[in-house]
């Protein structure tokens, strides 16, 4: 039995959990997420709380076991307390702002890059150089910081670009000169 799998899923107060043939969807205060299931997975929902069990015992179904319990799991917890990311932008000049729905970034190129913001996310700035991603979908949230992340990524030397709040970029020692 998948150890992650096996585990129940406790669904807070105020959160609407519904399971067709094939999808489930979970309703919150924050939004609403919805999400197919393969067939050899069995989705049901009693008091209060989510199992997810398997049909038979293939290695294909036993890893569709704990991927589908981990995403609905990250679902209810989405649309109840909804995730969050922060990035942290380090260089001379270099800063970010919300206008409208487009984030703008001066990163050291010659023009500013426009970046798009997703519809289900919130992106707030706090101070020049800090970006604070956040929305009910964990794989957006995620996805759309490593592109913002990928337009500067920090570099070795002097630590210019785009990193993680919590990251560890190992920095190197640059060139000594010759006597």
């Amino acid at each position: 039995m998948s150890r992650i799998g096996r585990l129940p899923i406790q669904v807070p107060a105020g959160v609407k959990v519904s399971v067709a043939e094939g999808l489930i969807t979970v309703e919150g205060p924050k939004g609403k997420l919805t999400q197919s299931f393969a067939p050899q997975i069995t989705v049901t929902e009693n008091n209060n709380v989510i199992t997810v069990e398997r049909k038979d015992d293939l290695r294909e179904t036993r890893a569709y076991h704990g991927l589908y319990r981990s995403l609905i799991k990250n679902m209810v917890k989405g649309v109840s307390e909804g995730f969050s990311k922060t990035l942290i932008i380090t260089g001379v000049g270099y800063k970010a702002e919300v206008a409208g729905k487009e984030l703008l970034l001066s990163l050291g190129y010659s023009t500013q890059i426009q970046y798009q913001i997703a519809d289900g996310l919130q992106i707030k700035v706090d101070g020049p150089n800090k970006i604070i991603v956040s929305g009910i979908d964990k794989q957006l949230v995620g996805q759309t910081c490593v592109e913002i992340k990928s337009l500067r990524p920090v570099e070795p030397y002097k630590g210019k670009g785009i990193k993680f709040e919590n990251e560890f970029v190992r920095r190197k020692v640059g060139k000594s000169g010759t006597k």
